[in-house]
């Protein structure tokens, strides 16, 4: 089913991506996966294609809001195999730019907005904590006020961009309420007392640097406070639909790939003198495959013009997030499968995709979240 949400200038524009991450990712990616890291050139590069086009034109940005630009980054990345190397600075886009967008003074915004317009500072954002995940309302990190300063003390850990950020959107603690005594902090590189502990090893995503965050009587200035003292919370979920949509498209795009490679996979393989996928335990597999994928993302697509539109609500953006990252582990563990031995060797994309996407049913939220989420929206008791 063609799927008909994009315009002409989109389709134009994911030519353009496309050929950019074939031309400059595709051939550095497993350098970066050695190296833990992707280069900041790349973040300033996508930039430069439009990734960062919601920033007002004032501080170099094209004042363009329209998520299905956004869509053609993550799904270009999935579909090249090289998903995790565009993570970070989608998460830069899509995740972190709308805090700078929307809860900041005018001097905030001048002060911020053209480097992360350009890609010169890249953005982070540090929520999960040693002992706290899902749940917001259990951060720890203490920010207290002296004078014209926050004083900060705690840890961060599982920090997407974390190595490479130069500006941290910091969730501390600034009260004692479970919502209400959250802040937001923007916390610049090289502030004293502000130290990056290791880059993690993770079992996938090796391209895409994953960090501790240390916070030891770190002094920043009150001036970069993010709305006001408290509502931090509440800023936090009003951005968490985005954040999962981006997961969502990310995660269908990641299962579209692995079908499509396996497709060509068993029209090449041979055996008892024809291809495989000739078998009907074969096709039959595949069809069914094929089907949850397309259903699935005429779902998605639908949350992206919802979301255009200004109206993706909690529950919606939970329920893509939950079954395009359930679809996409049925689909790429079964691929797997159909590529036989050759699906647990490395130098194929199924193999690679298979350690790289298990993490989409629990960043973002876990697959557990996000039904406790749409379970509460269904008004049961």
């Amino acid at each position: 089913m063609d799927r008909n949400i994009f315009e002409p200038e989109h389709d134009d524009f994911r030519k353009s991506v496309r050929a950019y991450i074939e031309r400059q990712v595709v051939p550095a990616y497993p350098e970066w996966e050695k190296d833990g890291i992707v280069p900041k050139s790349l973040f300033t590069d996508l930039a430069e294609l439009g990734l960062t086009a919601a920033v007002p034109e004032e501080y170099g940005g094209a004042g363009l809001h329209d998520f299905r630009f956004n869509a053609i980054f993550i799904e270009e990345g999935a579909y090249a195999g090289v998903g995790p190397a565009i993570l970070g600075p989608t998460l830069h886009s899509d995740i972190c730019l709308p805090y700078l967008l929307e809860l900041t003074t005018d001097e905030q915004k001048a002060r911020w907005l053209p480097k992360v317009a350009s890609g010169e500072s890249i953005v982070a954002i540090a929520m999960t904590e040693p002992g706290t995940g899902s749940d917001l309302s259990g951060i720890r990190t203490k920010a207290v006020r002296d004078g014209d300063d926050y004083v900060i003390n705690g840890a961060k850990t599982f920090i997407t961009n974390g190595q490479n950020a130069d500006l941290v959107i910091l969730a501390c603690r600034t009260g004692e309420h479970p919502h209400k005594g959250i802040s937001l902090i923007v916390v610049e590189e090289g502030t004293p007392g502000f130290s990056r502990g290791r880059n993690l090893e993770k079992v996938g995503m090796h391209a895409q640097d994953t960090s501790e965050l240390i916070f030891e009587d770190c002094r920043v200035p009150a001036a970069n406070l993010l709305g006001n003292e408290g509502e931090g919370f509440f800023g936090l979920t009003n951005n968490l639909p985005q954040e999962r949509l981006n997961i969502a498209i990310g995660a269908i795009a990641g299962a579209r790939a692995a079908l499509e490679w396996t497709k060509q996979y068993v029209r090449d393989r041979k055996a008892f003198g024809k291809p495989i996928g000739s078998l009907q335990t074969i096709s039959h597999r595949l069809a069914l495959l094929e089907t949850e994928v397309e259903i699935t993302q005429t779902y998605i697509d639908r949350c992206i013009v919802e979301h255009n539109a200004g109206g993706l609500s909690v529950a919606d953006a939970a329920k893509a997030k939950l079954w395009s990252t359930e679809v996409q582990g049925r689909v790429v563990d079964a691929c797997v499968q159909l590529h036989g031995g050759y699906g647990y060797m490395l130098e194929y994309p199924i193999a690679r995709a298979y350690i790289d996407n298990r993490v989409q049913r629990i960043y973002g939220g876990t697959s557990e979240i996000m039904t406790e989420i749409i379970g509460r929206s269904l008004n049961l008791g």
